[in-house]
């Protein structure tokens, strides 16, 4: 009883973030960009620590959307135009990660800090956060599912990238950089090798229940919560893409 009383938060909160990364990593794997949503939440990772350092944890929304916005314009941009769309992400990740070493390393808390932008322990989220993160949520599937279809060429490619932003922007204080990575893109890939269940229902099903797993080794064994999903997400993910590709050879 008391596990579930902890744990409940948590479990809403990842039924939220499982729902909106799966569709947006479905895209993503068919686009080729896997590593987007990484350098975008690394970019945004900036703005958190810029506020924090310089701004007291003020006007931290703003800046790190700003940032988060930012990188998705430049990869957007670059989709269209870089013959090594991965490379020029990989770099822009490089370039985000090194950034917030050397914010952080102007204030007092900066190793706690790029703890939690790396992956954070979900377990102190609160109710209000997790409402707050369900609202934009709601209306960036709303608007993905309604605007972008009908958007085409340049257009549709900064629309797609300003809503992953956003979602990002919104993903990465509540469970860290990794833990976005992982959500995004494990559920979506076990989702697309096997062929039996529609992809995002699989996906879904999938996400869910390694979160769950996660979040229940992470309470029996005292593990850091954000890392415990990363783990056994990546874990299982890595098995069956594995055994799903042998399957199919």
């Amino acid at each position: 009883m008391q596990a579930i009383e902890i744990l409940w938060p948590v479990l809403i909160l990842a039924f939220f973030l499982v729902g909106i990364h799966t569709i947006f990593g479905l895209e993503i794997i068919r686009r080729g960009v896997i590593f987007t949503d990484l350098a975008v939440g690394q970019i945004a990772a900036v703005g958190i620590a810029v506020s924090t350092v310089f701004f007291a944890g003020e006007y931290q929304l703003p800046l790190s959307l700003g940032f988060a916005l930012a990188g998705a314009l430049l990869i957007a941009y670059a989709n269209r135009n870089s013959q090594h769309i991965e490379a020029f992400i990989g770099l822009l990740y490089a370039l985000g990660a090194s950034s917030v070493m050397i914010v952080l390393s102007s204030g007092s808390e900066g190793d706690e800090l790029f703890k939690r932008l790396i992956a954070n322990d979900i377990l102190f989220v609160t109710n209000t956060e997790i409402m707050i993160a369900a609202g934009v949520y709601a209306i960036i599937v709303m608007l993905y599912t309604t605007i972008y279809p009908m958007l085409s060429g340049f257009v549709k490619e900064v629309f797609f990238f300003s809503l992953l932003s956003i979602m990002v922007t919104v993903s990465v204080p509540l469970a860290g950089v990794l833990v976005v990575f992982t959500l995004l893109i494990a559920p979506a890939l076990v989702a697309l090798l096997q062929t039996r269940i529609k992809p995002l229902f699989f996906g879904w099903i999938y996400g869910w229940l390694f979160v769950a797993s996660a979040l229940a080794l992470s309470y029996h064994y005292d593990w850091p919560t954000g890392y415990s999903i990363v783990f056994v997400g990546t874990l299982i993910t890595l098995i069956s893409v594995l055994w799903l590709e042998k399957r199919q050879a």
